[in-house]
């Protein structure tokens, strides 16, 4: 983000954790609670016994081939995405960004987008950019593939109670940074039953710090996303956001929430729609 001109009712209950958290996290967007993106919310104590019966490397190369079977079968649902950024004075809201959106893919794979609601932007002193936008598509919902894999360095950090789910907890590292390309750079905290991830916090990185008083500052927000479950496989649910971004001019507190909802299968919501 840079400055601007500034140069389901049947919710299965091991994701329970989830839905009461929404309702939680919605109310302190609207009350303006003064809080940052805590990474550890819901966590329990954190066990650094290695995994039972296999390798944390082992452990990797499972949990990636199951990420890669949900990424792929996400493509053939249809779901809302719903975005809502806010600045913050103090404790009030001083500026806002709200757009809903329908999301689909063809039968390639390829992501369209159909925007059904967008406000005019009153963000103070920020801007979303395409790359901001990216970030939520990518990012806000990423999917550690056995394709992604090789590009980080994956250290297991033990496991963790997270509400009613048992998981295991990575920390997560771009090995190298090429240029013009970002990468996520946090924790991941994998389901020992299912083994994909369902909590995930961190940021896209690189930060874009210019040594030039002139050149913009591109700097992301730390976030925290949860997944739901949907026909067995853990698809993202939400994204929470509470940060403060410091540029030259001053720092500026922000919030927000993404909200991924309504999947449904394509094929059936397609037959659904026929008379």
């Amino acid at each position: 983000m840079g400055m601007r001109d500034r140069k389901e009712n049947n919710i299965p209950k091991r994701f329970g954790f989830a839905v009461a958290m929404l309702v939680i996290i919605i109310g302190a967007l609207a009350a303006g609670a003064a809080a940052q993106t805590d990474c550890a919310d819901g966590n329990g104590i954190l066990d650094m016994t290695p995994p039972k019966d296999m390798t944390p490397q082992q452990l990797i190369e499972k949990f990636s081939a199951q990420e890669t079977k949900t990424q792929d079968a996400r493509k053939h649902y249809t779901f809302t995405q719903d975005v809502r950024v806010q600045t913050l004075n103090g404790t009030s809201v001083d500026g806002q960004f709200h757009e809903i959106t329908n999301v689909s893919y063809d039968d390639k794979g390829k992501r369209a987008e159909n925007v059904t609601f967008a406000e005019q932007s009153t963000l103070r002193g920020l801007q979303l950019s395409a790359e901001d936008m990216d970030d939520i598509r990518v990012f806000m919902q990423w999917f550690l593939t056995t394709d992604e894999v090789p590009q980080y360095t994956l250290t297991y950090a033990g496991q963790q109670h997270v509400d009613d789910l048992d998981t295991y907890v990575f920390h997560v590292d771009p090995k190298k940074e090429e240029k013009n390309k970002r990468y996520f750079q946090g924790r991941v905290w994998i389901d020992n039953k299912d083994l994909q991830i369902v909590k995930m916090c961190g940021k896209s990185v690189p930060d874009i710090l210019p040594k030039k008083k002139k050149q913009p500052m591109d700097i992301r927000p730390m976030f925290v996303s949860y997944r739901q479950l949907v026909d067995g496989m853990w698809f993202p649910a939400f994204t929470r956001v509470d940060d403060t971004l410091h540029f030259r001019v001053e720092s500026i507190h922000m919030r927000e929430i993404v909200k991924f909802t309504g999947y449904k299968k394509a094929g059936v919501a397609a037959a659904a729609s026929k008379p």
